[in-house]
């Protein structure tokens, strides 16, 4: 399986994260979160798969979750429609993401990925 980097061009994080796996030379096919939202399905996998809770996929310091008013909201959703939300726009998501063969990666964390990636 190739790993997916799923970004957003003009995020710090990422452009450091972008890097960081070049520099490492570890393999990825790159996908903009806003121009190829990843779909629900997409995302149940991920999320089944990360075995985290589904909130940390949340940019919950992006400023859409915090126009829509998410941090009250969430807990009254279900997990069905967080992550219909999640699908509906890509800048509610969490980035950079990184799908590998056995793990998923939320956010940048360079000591993680250097633990587990080289």
């Amino acid at each position: 399986m190739e790993n997916i980097f799923v970004e957003y061009p003009k995020c710090s994080t990422c452009k450091k994260a972008k890097q960081w796996l070049e520099k490492n030379n570890i393999q990825f096919k790159d996908r903009n979160i806003v121009l190829e939202t990843p779909t629900e399905k997409e995302l149940y996998k991920w999320i089944k798969e990360s075995g985290y809770e589904i909130k940390k996929f949340f940019n919950t310091s992006g400023l859409k979750y915090k126009e829509l008013n998410l941090k009250e909201k969430l807990e009254k959703l279900s997990d069905k429609e967080k992550i219909e939300l999640l699908a509906s726009d890509g800048m509610l998501i969490k980035r950079p993401l990184l799908i590998t063969e056995n793990k998923i990666y939320v956010g940048f964390k360079e000591k993680e990925w250097e633990d587990n990636l080289l």
